[in-house]
């Protein structure tokens, strides 16, 4: 059964704050390999001009695949997630994501199609500070396979 077309243009409120960390964010760069010490060392990171360390760019997925989590799981949306493959992911970085951060999504359901037999399904999370300043921008498009796939 295709998705619900009908979620094209909705939009979910703010979820709950995501506190970034410095453990977390270490975990995350060893994780990744990220070896810079802008990740690790607060002085470094407050000498290049930083209030803590960053986080790596890619850190923005543990923060949009919690967000996201909102449409991939709403019943009426139709999503069988066992028949889901990833078929890309693209961020647009405002500012780096810093230790400390008290972070929260707005997730946009962009667009829903079917073809081929196939789901299209592009979730947009914009990723701001609680006090509503930009962040992160972070694009994904789930392939649902079709039951013939």
């Amino acid at each position: 059964m295709p998705l619900d077309q009908s979620f094209t243009g909705r939009s979910y409120p703010p979820g709950d704050v995501y506190e970034v960390g410095r453990e977390k964010i270490r975990e995350f760069a060893d994780a990744v390999g990220a070896a810079s010490p802008l990740h690790r060392d607060p002085e470094a990171a407050r000498a290049a001009g930083y209030a803590d360390v960053i986080a790596p760019p890619t850190f923005a997925t543990v923060i949009s695949m919690k967000a996201t989590s909102i449409v991939v799981d709403d019943p009426e949306l139709g999503l069988d997630y066992s028949r889901v493959v990833h078929g890309s992911q693209t961020f647009v970085h405002h500012r780096p994501m810093v230790a400390g951060d008290r972070l929260v999504s707005e997730v946009h359901v962009d667009d829903v199609q079917t073809r081929m037999g196939n789901d299209f399904l592009t979730i947009r999370a914009e990723i701001t500070t609680e006090d509503g300043r930009a962040v992160c921008t972070s694009t994904g498009l789930l392939v649902a396979r079709g039951e013939d796939a």
